[in-house]
């Protein structure tokens, strides 16, 4: 029953349940910056329960940080934009490989790492047609 109710259906693919096209590396910046943020923190503190405050929030902020990195790799970005930035599968790559580095680490350079990369990706994102008319703020 339901084959035939959906046999026309057109497949749509989005990274929340409504496709409302609005796509920006910053998600990905904030959470990667927290993470920094949070590192730093850790390091400056000799209480316990507060530095494992820090590693908890540090490795849930990482993990968003790898969801919004998949989500622009997966969804936004097409085809034409990998044939025009041949870098951009293994600039991805590397970011979602060093924010899992991140959670395994302590060391605010290795954020740092992370978000060079995520600003990378920002800079080409930017220089597509389809980021500058979506009307998210571009960076100034």
């Amino acid at each position: 029953m339901f084959a035939k109710l959906f046999a026309n259906a057109t497949v749509a693919h989005a990274h929340c349940d409504l496709y409302c096209g609005v796509y920006d590396p910053a998600q990905a910046k904030i959470e990667a910056l927290s993470a920094v943020k949070t590192a730093k923190k850790y390091a400056e503190s000799d209480d316990e329960v507060f530095r494992a405050r820090c590693i908890s929030i540090k490795e849930e902020v990482l993990e968003k940080t790898k969801h919004h990195l998949m989500v622009l790799w997966a969804d936004f970005f097409a085809p034409p934009h990998f044939e025009e930035f041949p870098q951009l599968h293994e600039l991805f790559w590397k970011a979602t490989h060093q924010a899992g580095e991140a959670k395994k680490s302590m060391d605010p350079a290795v954020g740092e790492q992370l978000l060079a990369y995520i600003d990378e990706i920002a800079e080409i994102f930017w220089k597509t047609e389809k980021a500058q008319a979506m009307g998210v703020y571009p960076p100034a």
